[in-house]
């Protein structure tokens, strides 16, 4: 099998999110295989080059880059997956905007997208529910977690075993569904000593995350799965957060520090086995 992995940044644009991190290993740990995986960022995609390529299974990411022309051909044409990372087939790209985050009809778009692909891979139980409800589709598959290199497990692993400052972390994001504004109200109220944690630098970040006690999060969207709630949890902090998070549907989430590192380290074959399953 030949993959052709779809998204609209990789890692080595600069982009560090959890999308594009997780993409990475993904494509890592299947060219470790001696599977054929190639990239291409979505704008580059013309439907020419799908045609040219219709013997490869295509993965498809992020994807505002991809022209409407381009899904079309792939719909109709190819075979492909869509790996998931927030909720595209929704205008605002927020469920929870909605009631029981139905969104209305209106507000779908990208449907024959995801319907015709041969599977939507989403990052969590709470994911795939919400996706489900909105597609009203059956191609809807739990991968149950996130994808870290093993550098950067190596590196949480680490700092786990360190000894924890009496402060709490809260995320330093302009994005306004991160909510860092609730999350320094709730610190204020209660008098507690915080931290605002933000680098460009992953390992900086996370030495940062992971020197502090607590991690206080209350995002205001539903979040797929939560990567950064997940490494404060791996690196033995705890999570002060509340609100539909992906990472609090899973029951691995209960483990924490070594346990939980564990779990990921051997959650990751099984991902891209489940993945590479459901592409044939």
């Amino acid at each position: 099998m030949r993959i052709i992995f779809v998204a609209d940044v990789f890692v080595e644009d600069g982009i560090l999110g959890g999308g594009e991190l997780n993409n990475d290993e993904f494509i890592n740990l299947v060219s470790k295989q001696n599977i054929d995986i190639e990239k291409i960022s979505s704008a580059l995609v013309t439907p020419e080059y799908i045609e040219q390529n219709l013997d490869a299974r295509f993965l498809v990411a992020n994807f505002i880059g991809l022209s409407e022309e381009c899904k079309t051909v792939l719909a109709s044409r190819a075979k492909y997956g869509i790996y998931e990372h927030d909720h595209k087939y929704l205008i605002t790209r927020n469920p929870s905007n909605y009631e029981n985050f139905i969104a209305p009809e209106a507000h779908l778009t990208n449907i024959e997208f995801y319907k015709n692909a041969t599977a939507v891979f989403c990052q969590s139980k709470l994911h795939s529910e919400i996706v489900e409800k909105n597609l009203k589709t059956n191609n809807i598959i739990n991968l149950g977690g996130n994808l870290w290199s093993e550098d950067a497990l190596e590196i949480i692993e680490e700092i786990s075993k360190k000894k924890k400052q009496k402060k709490y972390s809260i995320l330093d994001s302009s994005i306004e569904h991160k909510n860092t504004a609730d999350a320094l109200r709730y610190c204020r109220a209660k008098n507690l000593d915080y931290q605002l944690i933000k680098s460009n630098n992953y390992g900086v970040f996370l030495n940062m995350l992971g020197s502090n006690e607590a991690f206080v999060f209350f995002p205001k969207t539903a979040e797929t799965l939560s990567r950064v709630l997940v490494e404060a949890r791996m690196m033995g902090c705890k999570t002060i957060t509340s609100g539909p998070i992906g990472a609090l549907s899973e029951e691995w989430f209960k483990l924490k520090g070594q346990e939980l590192i564990d779990y990921m380290r051997d959650k990751k074959q099984k991902i891209v086995e489940i993945v590479m399953i459901n592409l044939e």
